[in-house]
């Protein structure tokens, strides 16, 4: 019976931060070494970082990664160890994955699939390796081999599929299968995405099963360079069977999932397959081997280990909990600013964002303890005198609400209770007496004075600018990072001001439908996530109509007044533009959906919303970076592109409006 005990690594990587890069690596060896691993598996593109972008083209990048590699070399005596890194050879740049056997470097293995659609422009600067030879590679004056290498080591064979290779249809792990490889290795840069890990989790146990082999996946981990968020959890899988899960969403720079696999056992089933017909390598150029002893270990019955918020019934609601509070301290942390301020409104919107922030220290004090939680922010004055999380929350996040003859007591009264009761600095201003300084100065301007018949959306559009100066003056006075609050379904019909409400460096829920947000604060209202509780206070949030506030109390503005029904709107929204139907056909659908309403309304929506979506382009060109979050995101910088000038889809209008006329005279 022959044992080895491999290690799946997460590591929250910074691009170009070559320091902490390396010390995370370097950490992360320690720690599998420590736990009795003899192979590790480190994450795709971990020594830059994956997330640079032009910046892979640099020269000067390539040598340092390099460099990289060799500080990391000393590290690996007596172990194996994979690491990513791009490679810059024959005129080409690769995503490459380095074997490390021993202090000596076995070769590299190219990605062969590059991701190029969503988020991902890895074509953009790597080339896809599609050569059946091995080519050499001169570092330092050695020579070392490159191609779709299958590394010999001590007798236990290893291939590698990186990230995108396993999620294509023509794999490298069949081939690989073939080869009567016994582990295959996955490093990986796999963003996060709502019920994503079940589908991870499916690809590792169908590979290993199918394959008959184990399989080891890393991932990145943490918002590693501003917009994507990874998830870590690590997988480790043989013969269909999940033997360890690592923890997912962690606070920690670096996590390892360790587990210990029978190569007898594996060998033995793939044996069985009746889908396995051995291609006898011998001595093949692909094949390297390399002398390594891998030490006798006693076996071990290690079980998935994932946390108990993954069974939970309300997953998605867990899971963006987590998501943009790890989103937010990553990005705190690296860009080094001092706290977050948020112009809170007291409606669903701003008390969401305020929300997660207390999300972000409850849950990262609970996972890493109070002095590990400082520590990490430690560029923040004062903040390791602080006692206890609400003293933290105190410290790093001010909410301003900033009221006008418009704002209602009951938004008021909402926006104090809850800075109250998590703990922020709350302040105030009034800044009606400017609104009407503009208001009467641009009056005078034009010779006339401005009324809500024929100056509402101006009327209104002033009194959310208006709020951005103030509240950008303490984000600057307190070296703070001021928080935008606009959500998705704003950002599909252009319901909002730019320059007013759109104003902050990030936008952390930009990419989440009105919906669910207010689905998930009922959800904080009454259960929130373990470990943190609930916030009861937002009962005072939750049980408002969604209003902007910006016409006289009289007119009784709502949200879905002046637009439509949120739930339609957002359904409207996937259909649209996730799934690209077309107005005719989408008014079909929305009559099966939506039978309560009536033809006429149902096609005055739709056409609603494809004019306000044409016309408002540009200002989601303008959004302040936002989490990717799910496969139905927005942001033209990352995943939906449209053109900023358009058609505005006239044509496909007034055919809607033809079939409708139709239906109405039958």
């Amino acid at each position: 019976m022959q044992l080895i005990q491999v290690a799946a690594v997460a590591l929250n990587q910074t691009p170009l931060d070559w320091a902490g890069n390396t010390e995370n690596i370097q950490a992360a060896i320690s720690t599998a070494r420590d736990q009795g691993a003899s192979l590790i598996c480190l994450p795709e593109l971990c020594i830059t970082g994956y997330g640079c972008e032009d910046a892979f083209f640099s020269p000067d990048v390539q040598r340092r990664a390099l460099h990289a590699l060799q500080e990391i070399l000393p590290l690996t005596e007596g172990i194996i160890v994979s690491v990513g890194l791009p490679l810059f050879h024959g005129g080409g740049l690769y995503n490459c994955a380095c074997l490390i056997a021993n202090q000596q470097i076995q070769g590299f293995v190219a990605k062969n699939h590059l991701a190029g659609d969503g988020i991902h422009y890895e074509p953009r600067w790597f080339k896809a390796w599609n050569s059946p030879h091995v080519s050499q590679v001169e570092i330092e004056g050695q020579s070392y081999p490159l191609g779709n290498l299958i590394f010999d080591c001590g007798g236990i064979r290893i291939g590698f599929e990186i990230c995108e290779d396993a999620w294509a249809a023509r794999r490298p792990g069949r081939d690989l299968s073939q080869a009567a490889v016994d582990l295959i290795l996955n490093p990986s840069a796999s963003h996060f995405a709502f019920d994503k890990q079940e589908i991870r989790r499916r690809l590792v146990l169908e590979s290993s099963r199918a394959y008959g082999v184990s399989y080891i996946y890393s991932n990145l981990l943490g918002n590693e360079a501003g917009r994507i968020i990874y998830d870590g959890a690590a997988l480790i899988a043989s013969n269909g069977s999940l033997l360890a899960e690592g923890p997912r969403l962690s606070f920690q720079d670096v996590v390892v999932t360790s587990a210990v696999i029978d190569i007898d056992l594996t060998r033995m089933n793939r044996a069985r397959l009746m889908s396995f017909q051995p291609d006898q390598l011998g001595q093949s150029e692909s094949r390297i081997v390399a002398l390594f002893r891998f030490p006798k270990i006693d076996p071990q019955f290690g079980t998935r280990s994932a946390e108990t918020w993954e069974d939970s019934k309300a997953i998605k609601s867990e899971e963006f909990s987590r998501a943009v509070a790890l989103g937010l301290f990553d990005y705190l942390r690296k860009s080094r600013a001092q706290g977050f301020v948020i112009s809170l409104s007291g409606g669903a919107d701003s008390s969401a964002v305020a929300t997660l922030v207390w999300l972000l220290v409850n849950l990262g004090v609970a996972e890493l303890g109070l002095q590990t939680f400082q520590s990490k922010l430690s560029h923040i004055p004062e903040l390791s005198q602080q006692k206890t999380a609400a003293d933290l929350v105190a410290r790093l996040l001010t909410c301003v609400y900033q009221s006008t003859r418009n704002s209602s007591e009951t938004t008021e009264q909402s926006a104090a209770k809850l800075a109250a009761a998590i703990g922020a600095d709350y302040r105030k201003l009034d800044v009606d007496a400017i609104v009407e300084g503009y208001v009467e100065l641009v009056s005078n301007a034009l010779g006339r004075e401005l009324n809500w018949n024929s100056d509402d959306i101006a009327l209104q559009n002033i009194q959310a600018r208006v709020r951005a100066p103030g509240v950008w003056m303490i984000a600057n006075i307190r070296n703070a990072l001021l928080l935008a609050t606009s959500n998705r379904s704003e950002a599909a019909v252009g319901y909002t001001t730019m320059d007013g409400d759109t104003c902050g460096g990030l936008s952390p829920i930009s990419g989440i439908d009105k919906a669910f947000l207010r689905q998930w604060l009922l959800w904080m209202e009454k259960s929130g996530p373990p470990g943190t509780g609930n916030l009861p206070v937002l009962q005072l949030v939750n049980q408002q109509e969604p209003t902007a506030e910006l016409r006289p109390q009289a007119s009784h503005q709502t949200d879905e007044t002046d637009l439509m029904p949120y739930k339609l709107l957002d359904w409207i929204e996937r259909a649209a533009i996730r799934d690209k139907h077309g107005p005719v056909d989408l008014y079909r659908l929305a009559q099966v959906r939506f039978p309560a309403y009536q033809s006429t309304q149902v096609s005055a929506w739709i056409i609603r919303f494809f004019q306000l979506w044409s016309r408002n382009q540009w200002k989601r060109e303008r959004y302040a970076p936002s989490f990717h979050l799910d496969d139905e995101n927005l942001d033209p910088k990352t995943w939906c592109r449209f053109p900023i000038l358009s058609g505005s889809y006239q044509r496909e209008l007034e055919e809607l409006r033809a079939l409708v006329d139709e239906e109405s005279t039958n």
